[in-house]
């Protein structure tokens, strides 16, 4: 568990992406937990994932709760690389299950009948990447329990 929370208590990097990370994630996940920003709440996120889009009841809960708790998780950098991997395989599900074939460029308009491209998911690849590599970095709980770890086992 001590490797899962070390991380460099200086690194900026690591703070900028984990909160650019559950900043952009946050809203997704509040909209299918709590019904904010014009979501339909829990029973309606849970009612389209297992109905419409053909989710395993498990797999719905858990793509709800890494979008919300897990960007949670992250805004406080407490088990970074954990919520980090969580939103990796939620994301590559999104993509590979219905936006793989799009083109790059997001198309709000969906001209042509095109649904959303690629790009925000490369930059939410890059950012997840970061955060499961560097860790919580600086401001993280991460740090602060890492370091209460390491004094409690300097003791012994």
């Amino acid at each position: 568990m001590k490797k899962i929370l070390a991380t460099n208590p200086n690194n900026w990097l690591a703070l900028i992406a984990r909160l650019a990370l559950a900043v952009t994630i946050f809203p997704h996940g509040a909209q299918k937990l709590l019904g904010w920003f014009g979501g339909g709440g829990f029973n309606a996120s849970m009612g389209f994932l297992t109905g419409p889009v053909g989710l395993p009841w498990i797999i719905g809960l858990l793509v709800i709760l890494i979008e919300s708790v897990g960007s949670a998780l992250l805004f406080v950098g407490l088990i970074t690389r954990i919520a980090a991997v969580g939103v990796i395989v939620n994301f590559l599900g999104v993509v590979l299950s219905s936006h793989f074939y799009n083109e790059y460029f997001m198309n709000w308009a969906r001209v042509g009948g095109k649904a959303e491209g690629l790009e925000y998911f490369i930059m939410l690849f890059g950012l997840a990447l970061i955060c499961l590599i560097a860790g919580g970095g600086k401001a993280s709980l991460d740090t602060t329990l890492s370091k209460g770890r390491s004094r409690q086992f300097s003791r012994l």
